[in-house]
């Protein structure tokens, strides 16, 4: 579909919501009420202000509507924005049921009764989970924007029409502007949304992990131009702060850094708080000899200017894949006697790092400690790494057989005692081994990924959603062929070999390989893997990694080589000649057969801190798995989540175990689940808490899918977004 279609259609949409919202264009807007921005408000604190629904009568909870979304949503795990009773999501268009990307489009729905107002076609994949909300300071112009296809856009709030005065034509391309060649840059923009501050929208990034990323940019744009403000090289170039901790030029070739979650913004100080990921390749690092700031440290700037205020980095040349990756969360707290504003952290590490939000400097000390050294040929992991002493770690930071997960089988247990016993195990910061197994505790997947916590500004409380979970690693000296080429076996690298590793981890032998099943696993997505549209990889192309994976001898070249096609992936240049690298399965979690963790539960869990104290005050499980649920075992966890909690000044913690399909709400003073309710999908993603004529609503996005032994199964009718309220009669009161 063309951009000129689609603002016909966009248009055409429009018209039927227009009149409907043309008179809230004038009224006095109710910030309190709304759920304007990623988490909330530009601090990300995943907080509500509103009291309605409080310890009382939660349990009177019902739901209000459901807007269903037609196709494989795969992994939206979708934040709704709620401005002036209006609620912006993500939809899909039935028509293109089944086929990722290519139907998408964002809809405007009525925040009370989901009825809706307009639509946008999508041309390309959108940030898939949220968008941001700017409004001018009259309120006559108002704008929604996101990114799709790495290409920054905005349409108009109250019609859905695009602006096409913004960049060129409507759209700024992200891919240019990070010194590298625009061609080679597959992907930039992030699944998630950055923030607004004043007229900017200052943005993250997702440039890939592999060899021959670009880096990690931070970035701000004119809100309404789309005119580059500023730009923070993650990686530094030379005369910058930090580029000694790197290789000389390595601002050329190395890639990542980058903040592809959420960051947090004190509006008052106008300071931006980012976390940041790993550098590439981040299982190894002998081309990338050094500390590598500002790869996986939570770095402070000047939201008008992008001027680095101080920064601290959490893991020092990271090998482990140990991005920083939930939003920091801006509190404060009374320390010593005295009230303190703080920024708290929590990493993929299980650490929660805690610092004075003007200063950087550690509320609790920070220890350097010496830990595992790498045997990797030419890898030089660093000797230390940082250990805060307070508050105590969320997350489970070793493994032993003593910890097996008990209820797997005699055999199961056995076999990965066996695998435990022969591989390389050492706890947090046990470094990749060549041709060897590596248990990594917590794993890349992290105790705290994306959305992970929620902050109460009145109590100093925070609550993280806690995974334990552990990986496995081996890494190999066999170097996959590059991303650039057109065989078989270089499509499968690009498109498939960032999780799957280039020697076809978690892949069903050649003579095993059903063509059909993986083009409806392509296409459909499953369990973590999203679906993969026509437009980003083309029929043949597919055609041709199922002729790899079925022969991977004859998929090297000559036989199964394809004619590359236009694509919004461009392929990536090769590595600089002459380098010796290495190449590890990306993510592999270390788990049973029959998919459930190898390690015992607690698997997901809520933890709540009193960051007055720097106490853990109390934790609790958080949701099933339905194999084990079945039997009457319901004090586990979910597994491998990536959603997160809201905290309310009614008293609660909102959150969904997206494995099982249930909804809670938590007593936030005791851990207490005060209502649960079960919904016909997984619920996934961040909720938005908001509030519509006197009454208030908590909205979840929920995807269908499962295996039914770890998650839920669930039809593909069922997914959508569902919103709950009190009775209209209680909620008067």
């Amino acid at each position: 579909m063309t951009r000129k279609i689609l603002l016909q259609a966009s248009i055409a949409v429009a018209s039927l919501g227009l009149i409907a919202l043309v008179a809230q264009s004038t009224a006095p807007r109710k910030t309190s009420a709304d759920w304007s921005d990623f988490g909330g408000t530009m601090d990300s604190m995943q907080y509500s202000p509103l009291r309605q629904i409080d310890k009382t009568n939660v349990t009177k909870l019902e739901r209000a509507w459901m807007h269903p979304v037609a196709g494989r949503g795969g992994r939206f795990a979708f934040s709704p924005l709620v401005a002036d009773g209006v609620m912006f999501v993500i939809s899909q268009d039935p028509a293109g049921q089944g086929r990722g990307g290519d139907n998408t489009t964002i809809v405007a729905l009525n925040a009370a009764t989901g009825k809706q107002l307009w639509s946008h076609p999508v041309e390309g994949a959108p940030t898939n989970r949220g968008f941001n909300y700017w409004e001018s300071k009259d309120r006559s112009d108002r704008r929604i924007i996101f990114a799709a296809d790495s290409y920054l856009q905005e349409v108009n709030a109250l019609t859905g029409v695009t602006i096409n005065t913004f960049g060129n034509d409507g759209r700024v391309n992200l891919r240019e502007g990070l010194g590298r060649d625009v061609k080679n840059v597959r992907q930039v923009q992030s699944g998630s949304p950055g923030h607004v501050f004043e007229n900017l929208i200052i943005l993250g990034s997702a440039p890939g992990e592999l060899y021959d990323s670009p880096p990690g940019y931070l970035r701000a744009y004119d809100v309404r131009t789309g005119k580059n403000v500023w730009t923070f090289h993650t990686i530094p170039h030379p005369g910058e702060f930090g580029y000694e901790t790197w290789p000389k030029d390595a601002w050329k070739y190395a890639g990542g850094a980058n903040t592809w979650s959420e960051f947090a913004i004190d509006e008052k100080r106008g300071i931006a708080y980012f976390p940041l990921g790993s550098p590439t390749y981040d299982l190894y690092g002998a081309d990338r000899i050094g500390t590598n700031l500002f790869g996986n440290s939570l770095l402070a700037l000047d939201a008008r200017t992008g001027k680095r205020l101080w920064h601290y980095q959490t893991v020092h040349h990271d090998l482990w894949d140990y991005d920083l990756v939930t939003g920091p969360k801006l509190l404060t707290v009374r320390h010593d006697g005295k009230p303190v504003d703080i920024v708290a952290q929590p990493g993929k590490t299980g650490f929660l790092y805690v610092f004075n939000r003007v200063t950087g400097e550690p509320l609790w000390p920070i220890e350097e400690r010496p830990v595992p050294q790498s045997d990797v040929p030419g890898e030089q992991s660093w000797p230390t790494q940082p250990y805060p002493t307070k508050p105590p770690a969320f997350g489970i930071q070793k493994f032993g057989v003593d910890q097996i997960n008990p209820y797997l089988d005699d055999a199961e247990k056995a076999r990965i005692r066996d695998i435990m016993l022969n591989a390389r195990n050492e706890g947090i910061f046990t470094p990749p081994v060549v041709d060897k197994t590596q248990i990594e505790v917590p794993g890349a997947h992290g105790s705290g990924n994306w959305g992970a916590a929620a902050g109460d500004p009145a109590t100093g409380m925070l609550y993280v959603r806690a995974w334990n979970g552990p990986d496995t690693r081996v890494i190999t000296e066999r170097q996959p062929e590059s991303q650039g080429g057109s065989s078989s076996m270089a499509l499968y690298s690009r498109v498939c070999g960032e999780c799957h590793g280039p020697d076809r981890v978690n892949m069903p032998s050649p003579a095993n390989i059903k063509a059909d099943l993986v083009r409806q696993t392509v296409r459909n997505g499953k369990g973590q893997m999203p679906p993969i549209a026509v437009r980003d990889l083309s029929n043949p192309e597919l055609d041709a990694i199922i002729s790899y994976l079925a022969n991977p001898v004859a998929g090297r070249g000559g036989r199964g080589v394809v004619q590359p096609t236009q694509s919004v992936r461009p392929p990536m240049s090769p590595p600089p000649p002459g380098q010796t690298r290495f190449w590890g399965p990306y993510g592999n979690p270390f788990r049973a057969t029959n998919g459930m963790p190898a390690v015992g539960p607690p698997w997901t869990e809520l933890v709540a801190y009193d960051l007055n104290e720097g106490t853990i005050k109390w934790r609790t499980t958080l949701g099933t798995i339905p194999a084990l649920a079945a039997k009457g075992i319901k004090n586990t966890g979910s597994v491998r989540p990536r959603n997160g909690p809201i905290v309310t000044a009614g008293g609660l913690i909102f959150v969904g175990s997206n494995g099982d399909g249930y909804i809670h709400a938590f007593d936030k003073d005791t851990g207490k689940i005060l209502w649960e309710t079960e919904i016909e999908a997984n619920p996934d993603g961040i909720p938005a808490v908001y509030e519509v004529d006197g009454r208030q609503y908590v909205a979840f996005w929920a995807a269908s899918g499962g295996d039914g032994v770890v998650t839920k199964v669930s039809k593909p009718e069922a997914q959508g977004y569902y919103v709950f309220a009190l009775p209209k009669v209680a909620a008067k009161k």
